[in-house]
């Protein structure tokens, strides 16, 4: 591991500390999560968008995915 510093205001220490203290694990282990939780977030972010722009790029037409509404309906009873 890598030491770094990380400058923050007295609240959002005051609140780190706090969070720690609640989870049971020191300041570093905290941020290191929360920072591997937000890139995750973010990824899915980038993958979403990459996936917006490609379909926004060639649409789908409606025969594709009317085979999947009739799989979709419900059995009679």
């Amino acid at each position: 591991m890598e030491t770094i510093q990380v400058v923050l205001d007295a609240k959002l220490l005051k609140a780190t500390d706090l969070a720690a203290k609640r989870q049971k694990v020191n300041r570093s282990a905290l941020i290191r999560h929360a920072l591997r939780e937000h890139l995750k977030r973010m990824h899915v972010l980038e993958l979403e968008e990459r996936d917006r722009r490609g379909y926004q790029a060639q649409p789908q037409r409606e025969e594709e995915f009317r085979v999947w509404e009739d799989a979709a309906v419900w059995p009679q009873d």
